[in-house]
């Protein structure tokens, strides 16, 4: 199936706070700003216009403006609370996309902290999207490591207890396999993000990630993680794509 990139608009919410982890989004992982390595892999794919960050950070709009894409508006302080969900930001991104440069039929979602975003699973989920009408979206997922239905919490005493206590009993090959949302990437039909369309009332469908290839970087430590994966990944490469829109 042949795909027309430039029928995606991307957009990276890529806002100034984070309680735990102050500039996350630009801090500096493996030489570069932690944004540039999934803008590497989306440069491979996408044209420059189709690219949009989101952001209410003039360090963000500068990193991102050195390399050759716009940032054609700053984010509005309403939607760069801790409580603006994702697809407020995308809805608003896209409805100033297709008024200000063209109509598109597809946008994909992608995190700054998706440092692991490689080409090959944008291209499946979008040849998986353009192929399914019945769906309006595709998130990246994978699988738990360990059965969710055997979780347990700490109670007000301090002592353990399961979520669900009837599970403790059986076996784990017999419990339903559960998925998290990986943290890379959210592809949907433009037409369901303009009526208003989140994960929980709309058709979506999981693009499966390898586990050895997802990490959501929230701490210090899940730096030190995000590192060493990728040091991993590019040793077993024969290069690395140091150039995108513009050479850094």
């Amino acid at each position: 199936m042949k795909i027309d990139f430039s029928s995606t608009l991307v957009v990276m919410p890529a806002r100034a706070n984070s309680k735990r982890i102050p500039d996350k989004n630009i801090r500096n992982i493996l030489g570069m700003p932690m944004l540039y390595w999934p803008l590497m892999t989306v440069s491979k794919l996408f044209p420059a216009e189709n690219v949009l960050i989101s952001t209410d950070s003039k360090k963000v709009k500068e990193l991102a403006e050195d390399k050759g894409l716009t940032v054609p508006f700053m984010r509005p302080s309403n939607l760069s609370d801790d409580y603006t969900s994702t697809w407020s930001v995308v809805a608003h991104a896209l409805a100033w996309y297709e008024k200000h440069v063209k109509k598109v039929e597809y946008v994909m979602t992608v995190y700054p902290t998706a440092v692991l975003l490689n080409e090959e699973d944008i291209i499946l989920a979008m040849e998986n999207l353009c192929g399914d009408q019945e769906t309006d979206s595709i998130m990246s997922a994978t699988t738990f490591p360990f059965p969710i239905q055997r979780a347990i919490f700490k109670n007000k005493n301090g002592f353990v207890e399961m979520f669900e206590p009837q599970n403790y009993d059986k076996r784990s090959q017999d419990f339903v396999e559960a998925f998290h949302d990986a943290g890379q990437f959210y592809l949907t039909r433009s037409d369901a993000v303009s009526k208003g369309a989140t994960l929980t009332n709309s058709r979506v469908k999981i693009h499966l990630l390898n586990r050895k290839n997802v990490i959501d970087i929230d701490t210090m430590e899940d730096f030190f993680i995000a590192e060493e994966k990728l040091s991993n990944h590019f040793k077993a490469t024969d290069h690395i794509f140091w150039n995108f829109y513009e050479k850094i």
